[in-house]
Parts: C-alpha cells; sequence; structure tokens
C-alpha cells in the first residue's frame, strides 16, 4: 500500500529527473547535473542522495527505467493482434526506441553505462527491457530458453541503439530497416537450431547437452540471481 511519504518521495524522483534531463545535453549523467538538479527543484542534497545514492548514476537508470514503463504502456494499449511473433518483437524495440524523448540523454547514458565501473549497470538495464518485453507479450518459457530469448534480443537491442544513435535518416527509416534485418538473423538462427534438433542422425549426440537444458530454469524467487540447476517448486 502507497503511503503519502511514498507518494513524496516518487514526486521528488520524478522532479529531480525532470531537472537533470536539462543539463544532461551539456553536462552528461555527472556530479554537475545532480547538483544542479538539486538546486533547480529546492532540494537538499542529502535527501536527493538518499533517493539516489550514486547521484547521476542512478538517475541515469531512472531514466532508462522511464523508457521502459512508457514502452510498456504503448504496448498495453497498441493493437498487435495478427502482426507475426517476429513483428511483435520489431513493434515492441521500435516503441522503446520512440519513447525518448531525447536522443542526446540516451548517448550520454550508453557512454556512462559502458564504462567498466558501470558496465554491470548496463547490462542490468537491458537485460531488463528486453525481460518486459518479452513477459509483455506472453512469454511463459521457464528453461534455457528464457535465457537464449532474452540474450539474443539484448543483442539485437543494443546494435539497434547504436546504429539509431547514429540515424539519422527520415523517421528513422534506416533504423527500423536494421531492426528487422537484425531479427531475421535471429529468426534464422532459431530455424536452423531445429533443423538440428530434428535431425535423427544428430540426436545420440545431443542427449548429453539436451538434458544439461533441461536442468536450467528460469530465476524465481529472487531477481538478483541469475537462475538455477534445480526445477520450479
Amino acid at each position: 500500500m502507497k503511503t503519502e511519504h511514498d507518494d513524496a518521495q516518487n514526486a521528488t524522483k520524478v522532479a529531480l529527473l525532470d531537472a537533470a534531463l536539462m543539463h544532461v545535453p551539456f553536462d552528461g549523467w555527472t556530479e554537475v547535473t545532480f547538483q544542479a538538479a538539486c538546486q533547480d527543484c529546492s532540494v537538499d542534497q542529502v535527501l536527493a542522495q538518499a533517493i539516489f545514492p550514486r547521484g547521476a548514476v542512478d538517475l541515469a537508470l531512472a531514466y532508462h527505467a522511464r523508457g521502459d514503463a512508457l514502452m510498456l504502456q504503448r504496448l498495453a494499449t497498441e493493437d498487435l493482434t495478427g502482426l507475426r511473433f517476429r513483428d511483435k518483437i520489431s513493434a515492441a524495440v521500435r516503441f522503446r526506441l520512440e519513447v525518448v524523448d531525447d536522443k542526446e540523454a540516451v548517448r550520454r547514458g550508453t557512454t556512462l553505462l559502458t564504462l567498466p565501473q558501470y558496465a554491470g549497470d548496463g547490462a542490468r538495464a537491458i537485460w531488463g527491457t528486453v525481460d518486459a518485453i518479452w513477459t509483455a507479450l506472453g512469454d511463459g518459457s521457464d528453461d534455457i530458453n528464457w535465457y537464449t530469448k532474452r540474450a539474443s534480443l539484448s543483442a539485437v537491442y543494443t546494435a539497434t541503439v547504436l546504429y539509431w544513435l547514429g540515424d539519422d535518416s527520415l523517421e528513422h527509416q534506416a533504423t527500423w530497416d536494421f531492426l528487422d534485418r537484425r531479427i531475421d538473423n535471429v529468426m534464422q538462427f532459431e530455424k536452423l537450431k531445429a533443423q538440428v534438433q530434428a535431425n535423427p542422425l544428430l540426436k545420440p549426440f545431443l542427449a548429453g547437452p539436451n538434458w544439461l537444458a533441461d536442468q536450467i530454469k528460469r530465476p524465481v524467487g529472487r531477481d538478483d540471481l541469475p537462475g538455477s540447476l534445480t526445477p520450479r517448486r
């Protein structure tokens, strides 16, 4: 149950993030931006630090999370009925980029979150995005496919974002064409995997790897672990 304190904290988070976005194009996601946001909102820096312990890094991650939330809102309102599943995936990635209101903020965030000390945060942010996409589109896998789907889409999403950051084509059409090609590559790989699995000559060689793959389950209970080698309860 939300309390008045929660509402006030959320309002402060939103205000700080909105204020920071005015400075990011000039100063990046830096301590300078964090302090400027505090001053613009008249928020005591101690309070701001309690909400965003790592300052601008946590602000950048909050901006990424806001984009994910906006993407999910759009997915909930769009009618994707009749589309092939690969087209639904493509639409979701496109929606995620289209909700961005400041490409420079993403560019600066990408630069920050690829630094060695923050690379783990960047990887988790991307994984969270693709997990949100698969979950919203109804993925029910709970075995190794849960991981391979998200790993494949993470690669597609990352490559597409980097392409999009440098794309100046009309309405980013070059990016959407690039995205479709990357998804086609993944689908071709999945088709090849299915053909290998269906080949009776290869079944004896795949028995061991398939058994091991069947033991891997999606993470349950805690979201800070990479997975489990035990069945779900």
